[in-house]
């Protein structure tokens, strides 16, 4: 496939940096005026774009735009979606970039998003944006399942290497796979959304029910089960792409497994925050969040962008992303998420991590 970034063919640290301008004064015996003081804008972004990445990507947009101080709010995506629901009568963010678009589906059902159409949005395929000329949200990249398999603790253990979503239910391990909690982690999300898709609700739960005999713990960040696999706590991870195949690359000895049936998705996706004065730096962040520059930044790190950039698929990846993926319906999965995690939780949130 050439150009793998294109979709179309498918189908809380908080980093505060503030530049005050100088102010000075001249008296004459006449009159008397003081300079006027000029402020750098701050636009507060809210996003669960990894923190490794998030420097390297802005670092562009900080150059061009010295003027504006960004205030990052970093946090998981069950974590920026209550926040922004919470928030919906007294707005405290003005971007969301990075979230995941079941997540701004949600959000914009609650009326919080401002439709805003960024500069070059018509080349985003319709089908990974919100609807209309002017959408309430737009899709950058897509972030699907991996299991991270730490092959000497199964070797130990002589325990063969799963390699798809049934074989993971073997009772031969309990105990010993490390999955992220739905409610907190799109992570988590996006694997539960997709045995529900593939598998219809009862047979997914039935799933889930002989899964959770072999979870040791559910945790609350995406990346942690990788983590956790890698450093051999448990030794199998459902977690995600990026992180499993990094920890792989630095000599962690693993095995990054796409599943046979195969992997849940979501997009990372921007909006702009409704509110009654909204930044005019709002909407240029957001037009530069979908530019060529750092679209290509985003395809260093995920096979597949919603902005065909003409790169090739990073190592580690698989070689055709979009056969990788289900046929993901995000508005099936936004609708049915309050009622998904609320079953999941009843049944399953016993074995959870505290939550810090």
């Amino acid at each position: 496939m050439k150009g793998k970034n294109l979709l179309c063919k498918l189908l809380l640290p908080l980093t505060l940096t503030l530049t005050l301008t100088g102010c000075g004064s001249s008296k004459t015996k006449e009159t008397s005026t003081v300079a006027d003081t000029k402020k750098p804008t701050e636009l507060t972004i809210y996003t669960a774009i990894e923190e490794a990445q998030i420097n390297t990507y802005l670092e562009p947009f900080k150059k061009e735009h010295p003027e504006i101080n960004l205030n990052i709010v970093r946090a998981a995506t069950g974590d920026i979606t209550a926040r922004l629901i919470a928030e919906k009568d007294n707005p405290q963010a003005d971007v969301v970039w990075g979230l995941a678009a079941t997540s701004l589906l949600l959000a914009d059902g609650q009326k919080t998003l401002e439709p805003y159409a960024p500069k070059g949005v018509e080349n985003i395929p319709a089908q990974f944006k919100g609807e209309g000329e002017t959408p309430s949200w737009v899709g950058i990249d897509a972030f699907i399942t991996a299991i991270t398999v730490n092959t000497k603790e199964l070797e130990k253990r002589n325990l063969p290497i799963p390699k798809s979503y049934a074989d993971l239910i073997n009772p031969a391990y309990k105990g010993l796979i490390v999955m992220p909690n739905p409610q907190s982690s799109g992570t988590g999300f996006i694997s539960v959304s997709a045995w529900m898709q593939l598998m219809g609700k009862d047979s997914a739960f039935a799933y889930m029910d002989k899964l959770h005999e072999n979870i040791g713990v559910y945790t609350h960040s995406g990346s942690a089960p990788a983590k956790m696999a890698a450093s051999g706590e448990y030794p199998i991870g459902i977690s995600y792409d990026w992180k499993a195949i990094q920890l792989k690359k630095e000599g962690y000895p693993v095995e990054v497994v796409f599943p046979t049936e195969k992997s849940g998705w979501d997009l990372e996706a921007n909006a702009l925050i409704k509110k009654k004065e909204i930044k005019p730096e709002a909407k240029i962040f957001l037009d530069w969040a979908i530019g060529k520059e750092v679209m290509t930044m985003y395809g260093k790190n995920y096979a597949i962008t919603t902005l065909d950039v003409g790169s090739s698929i990073p190592e580690g990846f698989p070689s055709k992303p979009l056969d990788q993926i289900i046929n993901n319906n995000l508005k099936w999965a936004a609708a049915n998420r309050e009622d998904i995690l609320k079953q999941w939780i009843e049944k399953y949130d016993g074995k959870s991590q505290p939550k810090q």
